[in-house]
């Protein structure tokens, strides 16, 4: 993918959140189940950032163990919302690529369904870099991304623009697609960005970012048809 088309999606993405901002904040009102094992990474007093926040929900669960949170996401509305139900918590509008911490700052990083926005290879790299940079050694990385072979709902859109991609005519990478929000009534309000991972891609990729990485896998929901993948990571010494 070219750099300029990466940077327009960003911005799209971007623009996207801070228009469903409200109402998607209120589907995201509750803890995915398949995410609580995930929860004991995380040791009372830790210091955690919380990469691409959305409404902050995270904190919720995490907060009984009185850890140093903050959360971050590029979506000024979805800090709006944020703040707006959890004031006792910290929350900061930052661009996942460029974070302003020093580097070995945290004790655990959370990243729960963000990195599949970063559109193209090298951005999603770049990403992961930037977590390895601000977790301490020995830190751990808790991420989870979109599973392509879980998404049979939308199998239709993946084969139709890679078939696109291989014969030059779309612009975005293979296992890329443009996911419709819809509004109470059905209307499509946005059409997200959204890059459909498989296992051994983002093993390879968290490799290649510097991590060792300590388990990968697929959630477990049993109330929804689509998992995620997950992986956990740890900073080297």
């Amino acid at each position: 993918m070219r750099q300029n088309y990466a940077k327009y999606l960003i911005e799209k993405t971007k623009a996207d959140y801070n228009l469903i901002a409200e109402q998607f904040s209120s589907t995201r009102s509750f803890f995915w189940q398949d995410l609580k094992p995930f929860l004991n990474y995380t040791n009372f007093r830790d210091k955690v950032l919380d990469l691409g926040c959305g409404n902050g929900r995270l904190f919720n669960v995490l907060k009984e163990k009185r850890i140093d949170y903050i959360g971050v996401d590029n979506s000024e509305s979805l800090i709006f919302e944020a703040k707006r139900n959890l004031p006792e918590a910290k929350f900061e509008v930052q661009d996942l690529l460029d974070l302003s911490f020093p580097e070995n700052n945290f004790d655990k990083i959370y990243c729960i369904a963000a990195l599949h926005h970063i559109p193209s290879k090298e951005l999603r790299l770049k990403a992961l870099q930037e977590m390895k940079r601000v977790l301490k050694p020995k830190g751990i990385l808790i991420l989870t991304v979109w599973n392509l072979w879980q998404k049979k709902t939308i199998w239709e859109s993946v084969i139709k623009n890679n078939l696109l991609k291989l014969i030059g005519l779309n612009k975005m990478d293979l296992n890329d697609i443009l996911v419709p929000w819809k509004d109470k009534s059905g209307k499509v309000l946005v059409q997200r960005y959204i890059h459909l991972f498989i296992k051994k891609e983002l093993k390879k990729l968290a490799k290649k970012a510097g991590f060792l990485v300590e388990n990968i896998g697929i959630t477990e929901r049993p109330e929804h048809k689509d998992n995620n993948i997950y992986i956990i990571c740890q900073k080297p010494l």
